[in-house]
């Protein structure tokens, strides 16, 4: 089936398993921003049909005004394209019966549906779980909310940063005017997307076995105590508050920290070992230092990591960045250069990025799976949408509506065609 205004086609049946594993599945995505629209393109990658119902009163998608300085005046702005490939967009006025008659079709053509309302606001536009359940007692909502499933309070990856412990235990501590620190990239979003990609593939396999829906809730602060791992058992384990280091570790030295070389570049150790310690000293020329009582072990090395660092770094500001990084490889000490996002994906493999219709890469996979599937499967993967480019294809091939009832659905404003 060939699609409005990019001209590409349904998924290919000949591509590999992790590209056609979702094929023929229907997913609404009645989401916005980052976290759960990244679990619709998922999906799509998997070759599932995504319905993005968007936001009249805003234009869509409220990332399509975040332009970078300098960015092209577009609605597909270089945020929206992280996170909306292989989607279909319709615009609905869930503020008029008409248009919440129409989300309730489409809920009752789709298998799941993806929601980041509040409760409140799900209540009131009747997305929530026990209404859609009445349209189609086997549909599968996958819901991300800020906080508890009792609280309206809607969640922002800067504040559950704060509030999960980020803030504090980032940033450099050594600096004279140090200050909790977020970390750039939207990182609670993106791991309540993993966990509710999780909760609705299981949900999923359940319903194989079952034939029965799932209601299935992820909050992004819930996901973001989950991640503190090591930090959180620093606490519960051992009854220590984890203190910013900047970017070096609490439990292992010399692992993290950042060094410079002779030719001004930037690279960073991730020595786990005793025995990788004393092959660094090797490369090196550091006679005697892995013997040095406060660098033997691990713990010794961490209890003296200022005075570790300070000879390192004098050791490594004798060599080049290139030189080091490969003595390192080749006698199995890992390391590695500190990249700008250039050099990143002057390595980054093919497989991983996503073409626009010249051929240049314009975002990246959800899907970092391996086996991949190939660039030239991805190829068929929608462009990210213009705002409200498929409505009235949504209404005519999903909902099987004829011309004439398209045609007054837009006259009423119910629904909105570019």
């Amino acid at each position: 089936m060939n699609h409005p205004e990019t001209g590409s086609t349904a998924p290919s049946t000949h591509a590999p398993w992790t590209h056609s594993l979702c094929e023929g599945l229907t997913v609404l995505e009645l989401a916005s921003v980052l976290a759960g629209p990244s679990v619709g393109q998922f999906f799509a990658e998997l070759g599932a049909r995504v319905i993005k119902v968007e936001n009249p009163s805003t234009r869509g998608d409220v990332t399509r005004t975040w332009r970078m300085p300098g960015e092209e005046n577009s609605d597909r702005t270089s945020y929206f394209y992280s996170c909306n490939w292989g989607k279909e967009s319709i615009a609905i006025n869930l503020k008029s019966e008409e248009g919440i008659e129409v989300m309730h079709e489409l809920v009752a053509a789709s298998d799941v549906v993806i929601s980041n309302y509040i409760p409140r606001a799900a209540r009131k536009l009747r997305a929530d779980y026990d209404t859609l359940k009445a349209i189609k007692p086997d549909i599968i909502l996958g819901d991300i909310i800020g906080y508890r499933p009792d609280s309206d309070r809607p969640g922002y990856d800067a504040i559950i940063q704060a509030e999960a412990g980020y803030y504090y235990i980032n940033g450099n501590p050594q600096s004279r005017d140090w200050r909790p620190v977020k970390m750039s990239v939207p990182l609670m979003d993106i791991l309540a997307g993993h966990q509710l990609k999780q909760a609705m593939l299981m949900a999923l396999l359940r319903k194989s076995t079952t034939g029965e829906g799932s209601h299935v809730t992820v909050s992004l602060y819930d996901a973001a105590v989950s991640a503190l791992t090591n930090y959180a058992t620093s606490w519960l384990v051992a009854g220590q508050i984890p203190q910013p280091m900047g970017s070096g570790h609490p439990n292992i030295a010399p692992y993290g920290s950042v060094y410079q070389s002779a030719d001004g570049q930037s690279l960073v150790l991730a020595v786990g070992t005793d025995r990788q310690f004393q092959k660094l000293c090797d490369i090196l020329g550091l006679e005697g230092m892995a013997s040095d009582p406060r660098f033997t072990v691990n713990q010794d090395r961490i209890t003296h990591r200022e005075d570790l660092k300070a000879i390192l770094q004098k050791a490594i500001k004798e060599l080049d960045r290139d030189e080091l990084l490969g003595r390192c490889e080749a006698a199995g000490i890992p390391a590695g250069a500190v990249r700008k996002m250039d050099e990143v994906f002057a390595e980054a493999p093919d497989y991983i990025q996503l073409k626009g219709l010249n051929g240049a890469s314009r975002g990246v996979r959800e899907t970092a799976i391996w086996p991949p599937s190939s660039p030239e499967n991805m190829e068929s993967l929608l462009q990210p949408p213009s705002y409200a480019a498929h409505s009235k294809h949504v209404l005519s091939e999903v909902l099987n509506k004829p011309d004439v009832e398209i045609e007054a659905l837009l006259d009423q404003g119910a629904v909105i065609q570019r």
